[in-house]
C-alpha cells in the first residue's frame, strides 16, 4: 500500500470517527434517560464502530410502529367496555392516594379496578403446576395460556395432558411463548410438537424472523406469565411452564433451582387477566377473539365476603406510551407510611427507584429487600450488588436467600393491606423492555399471605450487614461497577 493511499485512508478514518461521535451527540440523547444516554454515549466514544454497530442493533426501545398502533386501539377497545363498569362498593373507604394510583393505573393501562376477589398465594413449585392443571381439568369452553417459557418436560407434562384432556372435551385452548425464550429452552422442537399433537392453538409471542417480515429489536420480549380458565380462575406471578432447573447443563452442573410465587385469583378481575391475554392474542395473530372468549364482569360470580379483596392488573411494556410498572413501584412505595418489603430476584433500579427506596428509609419506614445469595445471570447479578452499599447505609434490611435456590418471586408490600405481583423484576429491562404483567392488591388477608411468605425467606436465608459488605473485595465490587454501567444500555 503506498503511503498516499495509507494515508488517505486514515484521514477517512478520522473523519468517520468523528462524524459517529458527533452525530451520537445530537441522536442518542432524544428520549432517552440521562443514565442510559450517557452509558450509551461511552460506548460509542471508546469504541465508536462497534458501539455505533450495537446501537443501531438494540438501541431502540419502541416496538414496530404497526405493534404500537394496535396496543392502542387494544387500549381504546377496553376502555369503552369498562365505561360501564361500577366501581368497587368500598371505594368510599380508599385512602386518598389509593384512589389516585388505581386512577393512574387506569388511564395507562386501561383497566379499572375491581372488587369482589379471592387470590390465594401458592409457593410450592409444582405445586402451583398441578393447581393449574387441576382448574384446567374443569374448562368447560377455554383455556388460555401465556407464558415467556413454555417446555414440554417431566415437571410440565401433567399441565400438557391437562390441556389434551381440554381439547378432547371440545374446549379450545390456547397458547402463547416468548418466540426467543422458549426456543432456548431444551426439547424446545419437542415441546412445539407436542402442543399441535394435542391439538392446542398456539403462536410465538415478538418472532424475530426478518425474511418473514417479524423483526424488532431482539431483546425486546414479552415476560407474562398467565392461565385463564372459563374467565372465572386466573393464574399470575413470575413462574414459567418448566422444569424448576430449567433444564439448562449449566443450571444442572451448579445445582440451581427456582424459587417461585404465584397468585391463582377468582372473582371479577379474572376478565381483566384474560384482557391481557386477548390483547396479547391479537397482536400476534390479528385474531381479534369474540364474546365467546371475553367474558364481561357481571358474569364472574364476586366474592360478598368482607376479606374480599380490591384488585386491579397493570400491564406494562414498550407497546405503551409510559412505563406503568415503574410508576406503580414508585407511587406504591412513595405512598408507604410504615413499611415497604421488595421481592426481586433482578434488583437494578434507575435513578428514580433507588432514591424512593432509600427516601422511605430516611422517613423512618421499615423497608427491605429480599434478593438471591448467588446469581444465575452474571451481569445482572454483579449490577445489582452495586446498589447494596447505598441501600446499606441507608437503612435498608438486605435478605440473601441461599443458594442453591433462585430466588424468582417478584412481588412488593407496604403497610398491611396492599402488595403487588407479578411476572415484573424491579430492573431496568422490565421497566422498558419487557411486556409485563402485575397485579395491585388491596385487602389485608392477602398481606397476611404475603407476610407469611416473607417469613419464610427470612427463614431460609440471612440477612446482609454493611460490615460484612465492606470486606468484599476489590475486585468484586469493581465488576459490579463496570456491570451497573452497561445495565442502563436500553
Amino acid at each position: 500500500m503506498s503511503t498516499e493511499l495509507a494515508t488517505i485512508i486514515g484521514v477517512v478514518l478520522v473523519l468517520a470517527d468523528l462524524a459517529i461521535r458527533i452525530t451520537a451527540l445530537i441522536i442518542v440523547p432524544r428520549g432517552r434517560k440521562p443514565t442510559a444516554a450517557m452509558a450509551w454515549l461511552l460506548a460509542i466514544f471508546l469504541i465508536p464502530f462497534v458501539g455505533i454497530l450495537f446501537f443501531l442493533l438494540i438501541g431502540s426501545s419502541k416496538l414496530p410502529k404497526k405493534r404500537v398502533e394496535k396496543q392502542a386501539e387494544i387500549n381504546r377497545m377496553i376502555a369503552a367496555k369498562a365505561e360501564g363498569i361500577a366501581a368497587p362498593s368500598d371505594r368510599a373507604t380508599w385512602p386518598e392516594w389509593f384512589s389516585s394510583l388505581s386512577e393512574q393505573n387506569r388511564v395507562l393501562g386501561a383497566l379499572p379496578a375491581l372488587g369482589g376477589n379471592t387470590a390465594e398465594l401458592i409457593g410450592d413449585y409444582r405445586g402451583s403446576i398441578d393447581a393449574m392443571a387441576a382448574d384446567i381439568d374443569t374448562a368447560t369452553r377455554f383455556v388460555h395460556v401465556e407464558f415467556f417459557i413454555v417446555s414440554f418436560d417431566e415437571t410440565t407434562k401433567g399441565f400438557f395432558a391437562a390441556m389434551e384432556r381440554a381439547v378432547q372435551r371440545g374446549v379450545t385452548v390456547r397458547v402463547l411463548l416468548d418466540y426467543i425464550a422458549s426456543g432456548k429452552a431444551a426439547g424446545h422442537d419437542e415441546t412445539y410438537a407436542e402442543l399441535d399433537r394435542i391439538g392446542a392453538k398456539w403462536s410465538f409471542m415478538l418472532p424475530v424472523r426478518p425474511l418473514k417480515g417479524e423483526y424488532q429489536r431482539p431483546d425486546l420480549r414479552n415476560h407474562r406469565k398467565l392461565v385463564v380458565v372459563d374467565g372465572l380462575v386466573g393464574f399470575m406471578g413470575s413462574q414459567n411452564l418448566i422444569d424448576r432447573t430449567y433444564n439448562s447443563k449449566k443450571n444442572l452442573k451448579r445445582g440451581l433451582q427456582w424459587q417461585e410465587l404465584v397468585a391463582r385469583v377468582t372473582g371479577p378481575v379474572v376478565t381483566a387477566i384474560n384482557t391481557v391475554f386477548l390483547s396479547d392474542w391479537y397482536l400476534e395473530t390479528d385474531e381479534l377473539l369474540g364474546d365467546d372468549e371475553n367474558v364481561p364482569v357481571a358474569a364472574v360470580p364476586a366474592d360478598p365476603s368482607p376479606d374480599a379483596l380490591v384488585c386491579q392488573v397493570v400491564p406494562s411494556g414498550p407497546g405503551y406510551e409510559a412505563e406503568n410498572n415503574l410508576r406503580l413501584f414508585l407511587a406504591l412505595i412513595n405512598s408507604a407510611q410504615r413499611r415497604a418489603i421488595i421481592t426481586s430476584p433482578y434488583f437494578v433500579p434507575d435513578e428514580a427507584m433507588l432514591y424512593a427506596i432509600t427516601s422511605a428509609c430516611y422517613r423512618g419506614l421499615d423497608v427491605q429487600l429480599f434478593v438471591s445469595e448467588i446469581g444465575d445471570q452474571g451481569s445482572v447479578w454483579h449490577a445489582q450488588r452495586s446498589y447494596y452499599r447505598t441501600l446499606l447505609q441507608a437503612g435498608v434490611k438486605i435478605w440473601l436467600y441461599p443458594g442453591p435456590y433462585i430466588l424468582h418471586s417478584k412481588h412488593l408490600s407496604i403497610d398491611d393491606d396492599v402488595a403487588v405481583i407479578g411476572s415484573s423484576n424491579m430492573d431496568i429491562r422490565s421497566f422498558s423492555l419487557n411486556s409485563e404483567m402485575m397485579l395491585l392488591v388491596r385487602g389485608a388477608s392477602f398481606v397476611e399471605q404475603m407476610r407469611a411468605v416473607e417469613q419464610g425467606y427470612r427463614d431460609a436465608g440471612r440477612q446482609l450487614t454493611l460490615e460484612e459488605w465492606d470486606k468484599e473485595p476489590g475486585s468484586a465490587t469493581f465488576l459490579d461497577g463496570v456491570a451497573r454501567l452497561t445495565s442502563a444500555l436500553q
